[in-house]
């Protein structure tokens, strides 16, 4: 085969210098089909093998049979199905090729966002356990939100995956930034619209904040393809090397890292994302003058125990209201408990489970009041009449004796008959 030295050489001899073909084949020892071909030829010589057959050829009607009725077989089931005796190796590139044909193409549009346009918003789960208590560690969920035009990320570690939690930690991150986008985007988190319609507490959180929020497709992950890159970039540049003492110091050293992240230049829009929020600031809706309804609440008649549970943790609430009903809210810092308007109980809220958190004074209360039940009982006891075998002897009214005896003593003279 001719290398491209000596085509280049044979078109330079015969174009510039006039050579004749004869002359050029008899310099360069080449045949002079060979100096024609090259001087017909406007693109360098390029060595092209025959192809081969593959081991896969022999087996292709049957791999097609079984992607014509089943498209995502895997391979090691094909080559079961098929009796395969070779290495997975080429059937595999076999599969690669042909599947597309019965599976089909999902191509991928470039989107371009507008400034305060839309906030894609996503759950992530950090591998490290993080302390909650004394011997106890768990894996908690991580709020990222990542504004879609200057690709802003901002995201806060929160107790629990439950609706009031999740808007909690979406106001606090939405009251960070000041200002809210158009869209929240949601995947099919069971909290926000896991039944494929947003949840009753997310739309009237999203009505407060005069936004709306839009939920994924099924298992389409890159329809928030900004917030899932950024959950790997989260699992691949904070964790490595970071070790966490709670969850009060996770957000710590995670808000120092997102400073750091937010400068960075992002290739795809070729600026830093702290330089480009303005611009998507003044694009968003402003926040409104109440703030929406978050956090978890719910009524119970407090029993006997005076105790209310959030999220499998109990709390003591004032016993003085037993039998009434309280109206416990939990935010992610603090749980709080009101009886007719009136706060009754308020306390830190942990982050455990299966705790137990008790007010001193709450204790102290109950403490009286049983005493205080313990002595009306002794005194209604020692009111009570013995016969000498020791049984109680039943009081009754004295106005039952006039009745029995015939007696009237607002009118002495007259006696009260018995017929």
């Amino acid at each position: 085969m001719l290398n491209v030295e000596d085509w280049a050489e044979i078109r330079r001899l015969h174009r510039a210098e006039g050579v004749p073909i004869k002359e050029i084949a008899r310099r360069l020892g080449v045949a002079r089909n060979t100096v024609r071909a090259a001087l017909s030829s406007d693109r360098p010589p390029k060595y092209q093998r025959a192809p081969r057959g593959s081991v896969a050829d022999a087996f292709e009607p049957q791999i097609r049979a079984l992607l014509q009725e089943w498209p995502k077989m895997p391979a090691p089931v094909v080559a079961q199905k098929i009796g395969w005796p070779y290495s997975m190796s080429p059937l595999k590139k076999r599969l690669a090729a042909i599947r597309p044909e019965y599976v089909g193409i999902d191509p991928v549009d470039r989107v371009v966002y507008e400034p305060g346009q839309v906030t894609q918003c996503d759950l992530w789960f950090p591998e490290p356990r993080v302390p909650v208590a004394a011997g106890q560690k768990r894996v908690l969920p991580v709020l990222v939100l990542t504004l879609g035009f200057s690709r802003f990320l901002t995201a806060t570690m929160i107790p629990s995956r439950q609706a009031g939690d999740i808007l909690s930690g979406m106001w606090e991150l939405i009251g960070g930034i000041g200002r809210v986008t158009k869209t929240l985007v949601w995947d099919r988190e069971s909290a926000i619209g896991g039944t494929g319609r947003v949840s009753a507490p997310a739309a009237a959180f999203a009505g407060t904040l005069a936004t709306k929020i839009t939920l994924a497709p099924p298992r389409d992950p890159e329809f928030k393809g900004l917030v899932e890159r950024n959950n790997r970039f989260l699992e691949t540049s904070f964790l490595p090397g970071r070790l966490f003492t709670s969850p009060a110091d996770f957000n710590t050293q995670l808000g120092e890292w997102l400073e750091r992240a937010n400068a960075r230049t992002v290739r795809s829009i070729q600026g830093r994302p702290v330089d480009l929020l303005e611009t998507d600031y003044l694009s968003m809706l402003p926040l409104p003058p109440v703030a929406p309804q978050i956090g978890l609440n719910h009524r119970i008649r407090l029993g006997r125990d005076y105790y209310v549970r959030v999220d499998a943790v109990d709390y003591s609430v004032d016993p003085r209201v037993i039998g009434r009903f309280v109206d416990v809210t939990a935010s992610p810092d603090k749980v709080t408990v009101f009886c007719e308007g009136q706060v009754v109980a308020r306390h830190h809220r942990s982050w455990a489970k299966h705790g137990v958190i008790t007010d001193s004074a709450h204790a102290a209360t109950a403490a009286q009041m049983r005493r205080a039940l313990s002595a009306q009982r002794q005194k209604r006891q020692a009111a009570t009449r013995h016969h000498a075998d020791g049984h109680a002897v039943g009081l009754r009214a004295l106005p039952d004796y006039d009745a029995l005896f015939g007696v009237d003593f607002t009118n002495p003279t007259e006696k009260v008959s018995n017929t």
